[in-house]
């Protein structure tokens, strides 16, 4: 195969998943699939699922991200239905999963376009430096609640790093996020449905929620307090 048909095959695959991407996220907005997220019959239809219920819940964790369907109303799900330590576990297998899949789509969709693209040695440089640091870039964007998880997933695929480093670093820093939001709705239904007292776990994990929000305006205030000169 010529160049140039690879590059037009390169092309085709990244208008493809774009057109994916596009279709896909527009769906789920029409579809309202936040909202049916947060529907008590799927809940119930969960739990009555008995053992396969974590199952389920794991799958259609690892479904979403591909298809942009939001994390955090599934999230949120996951401390309703198994409560503080299972949900954070079964969540956060759930989201690894489904953000490396969205990953080795736009990785194998998108990789080969992008490439065609870094021709100055300027960008071959910069793309070299993410293929070696770019575990950094994932740590930051998972830790902090504020980033578009299902758009960083494709957009991570596109780059140089490494798929055992993108996972790793997704998984361990997807922990905190993942675990405050499960604190905060692991009793949510019982104080605002069934009016019960607000528990430990909620407080907790909204602060949890306010620190880790925090964070980037921290981080600024750190970089840019002035340096102070030494003797």
């Amino acid at each position: 195969m010529s160049e140039r048909e690879e590059d037009k095959g390169a092309s085709l695959k990244f208008f493809i998943l774009g057109t994916f991407i596009v279709i896909t996220a527009v769906a789920a907005h029409l579809l309202e699939v936040d909202k049916r997220l947060f529907d008590l019959e799927l809940r119930s239809w969960i739990e009555a699922l008995g053992f396969w219920g974590p199952v389920v819940y794991i799958l259609l964790y690892a479904a979403a991200p591909t298809f942009m369907a939001p994390g955090l109303p599934i999230t949120v799900l996951g401390g309703v239905l198994f409560g503080p330590l299972m949900g954070t576990i079964y969540a956060s297998l759930g989201a690894t999963i489904g953000a490396s899949i969205a990953f080795l789509v736009a990785r194998h969709m998108g990789r080969d376009w992008v490439r065609t693209k870094l021709k100055s040695p300027r960008l071959m440089e910069l793309d070299r430096r993410v293929e070696k640091s770019g575990w950094k870039v994932v740590a930051f964007t998972r830790l902090i609640p504020l980033f578009p998880f299902n758009v960083l997933n494709y957009a991570f695929g596109l780059t140089a790093i490494g798929f055992k480093a993108y996972l790793v670093s997704s998984f361990i820093f997807m922990i905190p996020a993942i675990t405050a939001y499960v604190l905060f709705s692991s009793s949510i239904f019982e104080i605002f449905i069934e009016g019960g007292r607000i528990s430990n776990e909620f407080i907790v994990g909204a602060l949890l929620i306010v620190t880790l929000s925090l964070i980037p305006i921290i981080y600024k205030i750190i970089k840019n307090r002035p340096k102070v000169p030494k003797d």
